[in-house]
């Protein structure tokens, strides 16, 4: 029987053992906490590696922990030609499940929810699927293939040099972390904190509090604003054509001395704007359509804000920064977090920049733009990074795609920074097909369970390919 005919037979066999360990790590709430001794990211994440930890050893690889924040499960002794680099902490689970999101439910679509499903603790288990397949069919690979599983992903990669500042990479690196086919082209990335100050006002109608958003990377879903000296219907009257337009859900409710308003947008991945509603720029919208005082320094904010960031806008526009190129596509920008109250603002913005943006032609001139309307950006840009998609390598990768999906490889460009992007000649590959929505971020996320078992093939195969 050749290679690819076991491969795929011993998976095929393995279904539900895999989808009973992703729901091992599924189970565990890996979001960012305070950091603890020898849990530099916090007590979830900890226990997340804990038990991928435990899963390895149990199929007989061995494993080493790196600062409390890195684990790594070696197929052998041999240098690593293969790593396989994935994530096992989440972001917050949010509103709007239809499931609990921290326990892994197959329903009837074929699916598999959970949060981590996807992103990333499932293709963690696939590719760990993929070399406990080769290591029980017995086929010998004349290199060793390296999974390693970090703990801070989501919140910037600051768990990577617990790993990299004392081992190399291997020739080749994959993360399991963007979608089939190859990934080679990743957009660079402006995440600059804002912020602004002004003086308390009496004027009213006045914006006294406004919260929306809970991380950089993650378009936020609700968003909600107290505006004093202003009554609810009053509010709800004026607003009402604003919120329609911007396509989304408003609460008008009394508050002391004026209203809250709510807005219920939908959650999803700052690196896909257009598959998400802002909640957040839909509220600025919103409150900037009140008829709010003049002279109170937080209602201009609010204004400037929603002229600098348009509801339903994400190229940069607001900011003048709007730019493209063939290889990396257009620059995307969302307004992520802001929280205003009586006396200033802090805020976080998410720019996925392309290869032609330049530190001159997009970071200086967005914050020239928020400068003039009294608010401060202040952040670093990360330059783009791009694998040639014509090497062995890549190759390889796009072979054992086509073999078990039947369709066709080729190399694609994401506004996602991955766990490669500074790794040279790293790719994204894997786990989920193309036109597949998994729900990323946002409520509901997925995989498609045969999809994954796919998935388990392609890795192995390729695995096979590259180290033997």
């Amino acid at each position: 029987m050749e290679i690819k005919e076991k491969i795929s037979e011993w998976v095929d066999a393995h279904r539900d053992e895999l989808l009973r360990d992703i729901g091992r790590l599924v189970a565990i709430k890996s979001v960012r906490g305070e950091p603890l001794e020898d849990a530099p990211f916090g007590p979830g994440p900890r226990a997340a590696l804990d038990e991928a930890m435990a899963l390895c050893g149990e199929y007989g690889f061995a494993t080493k922990i790196y600062g409390g924040a890195v684990g790594v499960a070696e197929f052998s002794s041999l240098p690593s030609a293969l790593d396989i680099l994935g994530h096992l902490d989440v972001v917050g689970e949010g509103e709007g499940w239809d499931t609990d999101p921290y326990t892994a439910t197959e329903k009837d679509d074929g699916c598999l929810y959970g949060r981590g499903t996807d992103d990333d603790k499932g293709p963690i288990v696939i590719a760990l699927y993929a070399m406990r397949c080769l290591k029980e069919l017995g086929i010998e690979l004349s290199h060793g293939c390296r999974l390693i599983m970090g703990t801070d992903e989501e919140s910037g990669s600051g768990d990577l040099p617990y790993f990299y500042n004392t081992n190399a990479p291997a020739p080749n690196t994959v993360t399991p972390d963007t979608g089939f086919p190859v990934y080679n082209t990743e957009k660079g990335r402006w995440a600059p904190s804002l912020s602004a100050a002004w003086a308390k006002s009496d004027a009213l109608p006045r914006v006294s509090s406004l919260d929306g958003g809970f991380r950089v990377n993650v378009i936020p879903g609700d968003a909600s604003a107290v505006v004093l000296g202003i009554d609810p219907d009053t509010a709800l009257w004026a607003a009402h054509d604003t919120a329609g337009r911007c396509g989304v859900d408003m609460l008008c409710e009394p508050a002391e001395g004026g209203v809250r308003v709510s807005v219920h947008g939908t959650q999803g991945h700052a690196a896909y704007p257009d598959g998400a509603n802002n909640a957040l720029t839909a509220l600025l919208a919103i409150l900037a359509s009140l008829p709010l005082a003049q002279d109170a320094p937080a209602n201009a904010a609010v204004r400037a804000l929603a002229d600098l960031f348009p509801h339903g806008a994400y190229g940069g526009e607001g900011l003048g920064i709007a730019q493209a190129d063939e290889i990396s596509g257009a620059l995307t920008a969302s307004l992520n977090v802001i929280n205003l109250n009586e006396e200033g603002l802090t805020g976080l913005l998410d720019c996925r920049v392309p290869i032609c943006a330049s530190y001159d032609n997009c970071c200086a001139v967005a914050m020239k733009a928020m400068s003039a309307a009294g608010i401060t950006a202040e952040g670093e840009l990360t330059a783009p990074h791009h694998t040639p998609g014509d090497g062995a390598f890549v190759r390889t990768l796009l072979s054992a795609y086509e073999t078990y999906s039947g369709r066709r490889g080729e190399c694609l460009k994401t506004g996602g920074g991955t766990y490669v992007h500074d790794i040279k000649g790293g790719v994204g590959f894997g786990i989920s097909m193309p036109g597949f929505e998994s729900n990323l971020h946002g409520a509901n996320e997925r995989i498609n369970i045969q999809d994954a078992l796919t998935a388990v093939k392609i890795f192995a195969l390729a695995a096979a390919e590259i180290c033997r």
